[in-house]
């Protein structure tokens, strides 16, 4: 991988890509790619609190609360407060979204792997082997640490 710039580009493109596919399948059930990951993950995690959506879809909570609140105009998502803290607000996906999941026949990560699906078992396994470790040099840069794999570094 003696090709930085190629690595970028590449990157760039996936992305460009996957995210025509998602606007492509999303649009038709009138939701943004934002709103079905946000969607996915209360459907797949239950109720939890805004910081821990934001962290799960990696974005700001400003930004999340903007899309629960045009999830909840949909009755896609709710708002609960938590009992045991009265401060705790739980965000919830509604009944309405697992109807709107069942009709589309997939939610975000299983149109991902529908998408995939056409690759051979060893590309996809080495796809996520990158993925893993590219999230793992950003997660160790973040955090200022030296990424726990040396064997992935990438030359310039």
């Amino acid at each position: 991988m003696d090709n930085v710039p190629n690595v970028l580009m590449s990157y760039l493109r996936v992305t460009q890509h996957m995210s025509q596919q998602f606007r492509a399948h999303f649009g038709k059930l009138n939701l943004t790619f934002p709103q079905a990951l946000v969607l996915n993950v209360l459907g797949e995690e239950g109720p939890i609190p805004i910081s821990v959506l934001a962290e799960r879809t990696g974005s700001a909570n400003s930004t999340v609360s903007g899309i629960v609140d045009r999830l909840e105009k949909l009755g896609l998502a709710k708002r609960e407060r938590s009992e045991q803290d009265r401060r705790v607000i739980y965000v919830a996906a509604t009944e309405q979204y697992y109807e709107l999941r069942k009709k589309a026949e997939t939610d975000v990560s299983g149109y991902f792997n529908t998408l995939l699906g056409e690759m051979p078992p060893e590309d996809k396994r080495q796809v996520a082997e990158a993925f893993r470790k590219l999230d793992a040099a950003l997660t160790a840069r973040m955090n200022r640490k030296k990424p726990e794999s040396g064997s992935y570094e990438v030359k310039e």
